[in-house]
C-alpha cells in the first residue's frame, strides 16, 4: 500500500510540476517505480547528531534525517562486515546461507587447520539487487561487496568506484548502493601507526595520513568524550576516540556531498533514499561482538513525497528486512528463503537475532536474541569476550587495554573481557542498563526471562538451520569437495518454435549473463531474440564462473 499511494503521489507531482532538467527520469515513461538508492557507512553505530549523539558532528545526515523516517532500533545480523553483508544482499541470515564465518578468504590463515574458500548459498538463493536487475532495474554498486561469496558478475550493472547510475536506459529505474569506508575500523589508527604491529598498517598509514590532511575543521577535544565503563579512561583511549568522531565528520561531508549532486539531479523527487552502517563501532568491545554496541546501527528511509518525514519509530528492525522492503517498492517478487518483513506493512516482531562464529584467525560461536527491552547472549566457544586478535590489536584503545592488564591497572569489568572464559549465558536489561555492563543471567529474580529468551533462541537456531552448528572444516568439505572451488557449468542453449534462444546450464541455482567480450553485458532472464551470434557465461555464487560459451542462433538445435 505504501509504494501504490508513494507512485501515484510521484506521478501527479510529475504532471503538475515545471519541466525538469533532461538528467531526470521521466516518471510518465512506462516504467515509473522510484529509483531505489542505499547509502551506506562502515564500522559505525549510533553515534550521530540525529540520534542525540552529543558530540558528533553530523550536519547532513540530521538533515536528511529531519526529512525521513529515522528507525531507532535497528540492528544488524553480526557485528562485523562480511557475515553482516552478506545477510544484507541476500535478506536472510548469515547462518543460514552458510556466510557466517568472518572472512571466508582468511581461513587458514595463522590458524592450524583450514584453506582460503568462498561461502555457497543454497542454490535458491540469489543478491537482491539481482533480483532487481532481472525486474528491469539498472543496478549500480560502489564499490564494497565482502558477501564472502565472491563478486557474481550477474549482481550488478555496474560494479566500480565511481559507477553512475545515469548510464542506464532511458526512464529506467535503477537501484545504487554507494558506501562510504572512512569510519572503518583501519581508519581510525593514527597514520604514524607501528607497521609491525600488523602487515596491514603499512598500506592503512598513507591512506589515514591523507584522511587527516583534509580535515580543515576543528578537531573533537579528546577531553569532551565519553567513555563507557568497559574502557580504560586514559589519554590513549579519548585520543582514539576523538579520532573517530573526526572521521565521522569526514564521512558525513562526503555524504553531504553526495546528497547535494542527488538534489540538482532531481533524485529527492524520483528517489527513495535509505542511510544506514554495516554494523556498529568498529572499536573494541564493539565490533566482532553482538552487544548493542556491535550491532546497533542508524537507518533512515527518505521518501521523494515525505511521508513520515522527522517521525521516529521505535519498533526492532532486523538487517535482513532491507532487502524485503526494497524489493517490494520495486513490485518485485519477494523469494520464500527471504527471512525478514517489510518495514512499512509487516507487524513488528517480538525479538530479532544476530550471531558472531569465527573472527579472522579465532574461532568463536555465540548466538543473540533481541527483544525491545531484554538482550540474551549465549557463548558456545571457550574463549574470552574479547580474545586477541591480530587485526583488532593494532586498534590503540585494544593495545591500551592489554598494556593495562598487564600492569594489573584494568578495573574487574574491563578486565573480565581479556580474561577467562566469556560467561555462557548473558542477559542485559538495556532499558536499565544500556551499556550492557550488569550481566543478569545469574540473577534469580531474572530466571523467567532468561528461560523465555533462552526457549526462543532455540527455537530460532533450529528453524533458521543454523550451519554454525557444522564445523567449518566439515561446511568446506560439503561445498568445495577437496578443497576445491567447483566451476559452474557451460551455458548450453537451443532455439524454441518461435525463435526465441533458451539459455541453461547443467549447475542448479547458476545464473546466466551474455552479451559483449566476455558474456557479461546483461543478464539472460527469459528467452531472447538474437539474430546473430553472441557469448554467454554462468555463475553460481561461491562457484568460478563458466568458460565463456558462443552462441549462434542459426546453428542451434531445437528445445
Amino acid at each position: 500500500m505504501r509504494i501504490l499511494l508513494l507512485l501515484i503521489a510521484m506521478v501527479l507531482a510529475q504532471a503538475c510540476a515545471p519541466s525538469e532538467p533532461a538528467s531526470v527520469s521521466d516518471l510518465s515513461a512506462p516504467d515509473n517505480r522510484p529509483n531505489i538508492i542505499l547509502i551506506t557507512a562502515e564500522d559505525l553505530g549510533p553515534r550521530v547528531g540525529f540520534m542525540g549523539d552529543p558530540i558528533a558532528v553530523t550536519p547532513n545526515l540530521d538533515r536528511l534525517a529531519s526529512q525521513s523516517v529515522q528507525f531507532n532500533r535497528a540492528f544488524t545480523t553480526a557485528g562485523v562486515c562480511s557475515p553482516s553483508r552478506a545477510a544484507l544482499i541476500t535478506g536472510a541470515h548469515q547462518t543460514t546461507i552458510g556466510a557466517h564465518n568472518m572472512r571466508t578468504s582468511s581461513y587458514g590463515e595463522n590458524m592450524d587447520e583450514g584453506a582460503p574458500y568462498r561461502a555457497v548459498p543454497p542454490h535458491e538463493v540469489k543478491a537482491f539487487p539481482e533480483l532487481l536487475r532481472a525486474g528491469g532495474y539498472f543496478t549500480i554498486n560502489d564499490f564494497k561487496t565482502d558477501y564472502q561469496f565472491g563478486n557474481a558478475f550477474t549482481v550488478w550493472d555496474r560494479n566500480t568506484k565511481g559507477a553512475d547510475w545515469n548510464e542506464r536506459a532511458p526512464g529506467q529505474p535503477f537501484f545504487a548502493m554507494i558506501n562510504h569506508e572512512v569510519t572503518h575500523e583501519g581508519r581510525t589508527w593514527p597514520p604514524d601507526t607501528d607497521p609491525a604491529l600488523h602487515p596491514v598498517v603499512s598500506r592503512r598509514n598513507p591512506l589515514n595520513a591523507q584522511i587527516d590532511a583534509g580535515k580543515n575543521f576543528p578537531l573533537t577535544d579528546p577531553a569532551r568524550v565519553e567513555i563507557p565503563p568497559y574502557w580504560p579512561d586514559t589519554p590513549a583511549v579519548r585520543a582514539n576516540l576523538a579520532r573517530f568522531y573526526d572521521n565521522i565528520r569526514v564521512m558525513d561531508g562526503q555524504v553531504g556531498e553526495l546528497l547535494d549532486r542527488l538534489e540538482a539531479e532531481g533524485r529527492f523527487a524520483d528517489s527513495i533514499i535509505i542511510f544506514t552502517t554495516d554494523h556498529g563501532d568498529g572499536l573494541p568491545r564493539h565490533k566482532r561482538t553482538i552487544f548493542d554496541s556491535g550491532t546497533h546501527v542508524p537507518l533512515l528511509v527518505r521518501f521523494p513525497d515525505g511521508f513520515g518525514a522527522g517521525t521516529q519509530r521505535g519498533d526492532l528492525v532486523s538487517f535482513i528486512d532491507l532487502a524485503p522492503t526494497i524489493l517490494d517498492w520495486a513490485g518485485v517478487a519477494i523469494p520464500d528463503y527471504i527471512q525478514g518483513r517489510l518495514l512499512f506493512d509487516d507487524p513488528a516482531p517480538e525479538a530479532i537475532y544476530m550471531a558472531g562464529d569465527r573472527f579472522d584467525e579465532v574461532p568463536q560461536r555465540f548466538r543473540g536474541v533481541r527483544e525491545e527491552r531484554w538482550h540474551y547472549i549465549r557463548y558456545f566457544s571457550d574463549t574470552p569476550v574479547i580474545p586477541s586478535l591480530g587485526y583488532q590489536n593494532v586498534n590503540p584503545i585494544m593495545r591500551e587495554m592489554r598494556r593495562l592488564q598487564t600492569e594489573g591497572r584494568l578495573s574487574a569489568l574491563q578486565a573480565s573481557y581479556l580474561e577467562g572464559i566469556a560467561p555462557r549465558e548473558m542477559l542485559f536489561d538495556t532499558q536499565a542498563d544500556p551499556h550492557e555492563v550488569r550481566n543478569l543471567a545469574d540473577d534469580p529474580r531474572f530466571a523467567a526471562i532468561k528461560r523465555r529468551l533462552s526457549e526462543r533462541l532455540e527455537e530460532w537456531i533450529a528453524a533458521s538451520g543454523d550451519m554454525g552448528l557444522i564445523p567449518e572444516r566439515n561446511l568446506v568439505a560439503r561445498i568445495w569437495p577437496g578443497g576445491v572451488q567447483p566451476q559452474t557449468e557451460i551455458v548450453e542453449a537451443c532455439l524454441r518454435t518461435d525463435g526465441k534462444t533458451v539459455l541453461t546450464s547443467a549447475t542448479i541455482g547458476a545464473s546466466i549473463g551474455y552479451g559483449g567480450p566476455n558474456g557479461e553485458t546483461r543478464l539472460y532472464v527469459v528467452p531472447i531474440e538474437a539474430a546473430s551470434p553472441f557469448k554467454a557465461k554462468a555463475v553460481r555464487y561461491g562457484y568460478q564462473p563458466s568458460p565463456i560459451a558462443e552462441v549462434d542462433p542459426e546453428r542451434l538445435a531445437p528445445c
